[in-house]
C-alpha cells in the first residue's frame, strides 16, 4: 500500500478484490474534493455499485441515490440516473489531464451538474481534458480498479464495499 501524506485528503476504498488508495486534490478541485470526503464520512458510498464501466475507458461509480446494492429500494436499472440530497457543483476545470488512475467528476451536459457521482480513468482519457473536472488519483490499487465488472450495466456489478477518509480509519 501508498505511504499516506495528507490523511484528510486521502479516501481508503475497499473493492472485493483489495484495498484503493486515491489521494484528493483539493488545492485543484476543493469542492469536489470536500463533497467527497462527506459522503464518505456519511457512509453515503458503502455498498454503491459501479454501474457503468466501459473497458479501456472508465469505470463510473457514485449514485448514492439509486446505486446502492445493500438498500432495499436498490433498482439497476436505475443507477446512474442520481446523486446526492446536496446542490451539484460548479466545475473546477484545470489542467490536469485524466490519465490512467484519476478520478473525474461526472456530469450531465451541463459542466455546473457533477454531483456525487465520479469515474476513474483505465487509461489516458485526453480527450476528456477541460471537459470534466479532475479531483483525485490512485495512488495505490488500481490492479483492482482494473478488475471490476465491465457492462453498461453490469451483469453482477461490483461495489464499494465502503468508502473512508484516511484520517478517520
Amino acid at each position: 500500500m501508498a505511504e499516506i501524506k495528507d490523511p484528510e485528503n486521502t479516501i481508503v476504498m475497499e473493492l472485493k478484490d483489495g484495498t484503493v488508495i486515491i489521494e484528493l486534490l483539493a488545492d485543484v478541485a476543493p469542492k469536489h474534493s470536500e463533497r467527497m470526503k462527506e459522503l464518505a464520512r456519511a457512509g453515503a458510498y458503502d455498498g454503491v455499485v459501479f454501474h457503468r464501466v466501459i473497458d479501456g475507458f472508465m469505470a463510473q461509480t457514485g449514485d448514492v441515490e439509486h446505486g446502492n446494492a445493500d438498500s432495499d429500494s436498490y433498482n439497476p436499472r436505475r443507477a446512474g440516473t442520481g446523486g446526492s440530497e446536496h446542490p451539484d457543483l460548479p466545475a473546477e476545470f484545470s489542467k490536469l489531464p485524466h490519465s490512467r488512475g484519476t478520478l473525474g467528476a461526472a456530469r450531465s451536459q451541463n459542466p455546473n451538474s457533477a454531483n456525487s457521482q465520479f469515474f476513474i480513468n483505465f487509461k489516458d482519457n485526453d480527450f476528456l481534458n477541460g471537459q470534466y473536472t479532475v479531483y483525485g488519483r490512485v495512488i495505490s490499487g488500481m490492479e483492482h480498479v482494473d478488475a471490476i465488472a465491465k457492462g453498461e450495466p453490469p451483469a453482477n456489478p461490483d461495489k464499494m464495499i465502503s468508502v473512508k477518509v484516511a484520517a478517520d480509519a
